[in-house]
């Protein structure tokens, strides 16, 4: 498989007695990210919006901790949510905070409830998940929250305008979080570029993925067992020094400018 994940290197589990919750685990980067980890001995719990996707996420992968359906969008059912996670694992050392949403439309056309929807899952929402589950952390013995911002929370991307204010919001909401939960927790971001997911699959025509691979320098769209292997280094103690920081994965695509496109 082009870009897949692979095994555990060399063997070794590096991830063996992690306690994880993954948002937006049932489906796409937080899927492939949640069966990765597995694979490296961790325990993993998911928590998703789409109770189907749950319900078939846990059907494919036996070893799957349990899931809990909830909004993160909606403080009380995070509440609820995380008390019902720790029920199912005993705590959390680790956070992949990666529930997200998006609607492609031009500027003058956003509506309030749009905007409000976007920011509200992949801001507040993201702010809910890790205020919880980081005052968990700081009462047990620390651990890492990686949150899944984007390069068009790096630079500016047209119809997308509340998508990016979240994600740029995201991005220096992580900085923020590093600055005062160190040393007992590591705060990171990964900003993905294009990702070939499920979903973009339905939605691109052979024409629309070929013109944005144009774009790239790598000359195709990431896969999500990619964006799954940076997360698990960042994850382990092997990125134990690492805090505060971006990361972007996107096959060059924002490392030029104007002369580079």
């Amino acid at each position: 498989m082009e870009g897949g994940a692979g095994g555990a290197m060399n063997g070794l589990e590096r991830l063996s007695g992690k306690r994880v919750l993954i948002t937006g685990g049932a489906s796409g980067i937080g899927a492939a990210t949640a069966e990765r980890f597995m694979r490296e001995g961790a325990t993993v719990c998911i928590l998703d919006s789409n109770s189907t996707a749950c319900e078939r996420m846990k059907h494919r992968h036996l070893d799957l901790a349990g899931f809990v359906v909830a909004d993160v969008s909606d403080r009380r059912q995070v509440e609820d949510g995380f008390r019902r996670v720790l029920v199912k694992i005993g705590g959390v050392d680790v956070l992949i905070n990666n529930a997200g949403i998006s609607v492609r439309h031009e500027f003058l056309h956003i509506s309030v409830e749009e905007w409000d929807r976007v920011l509200g899952v992949n801001l507040t929402g993201a702010f809910h998940v890790a205020q919880v589950t980081a005052r968990h952390m700081m009462e047990q013995d620390g651990g890492v929250i990686l949150n899944t911002a984007s390069t068009n929370g790096v630079v500016g991307y047209p119809y997308y305008a509340d998508y990016n204010a979240s994600k740029a919001g995201l991005i220096s909401l992580t900085k923020s979080m590093a600055l005062e939960l160190s040393p007992k927790i590591r705060v990171n971001a990964v900003a993905p570029g294009y990702v070939l997911t499920p979903m973009q699959k339905r939605e691109y025509s052979d024409q629309m993925r070929d013109a944005v691979n144009a774009m790239i320098p790598m000359g195709r769209h990431g896969t999500p067992q990619e964006i799954a292997n940076l997360f698990t280094f960042l994850a382990s103690d092997e990125a134990a020094y690492i805090t505060g920081q971006v990361f972007t994965i996107d096959g060059g695509e924002i490392a030029g400018g104007l002369a580079s496109r």
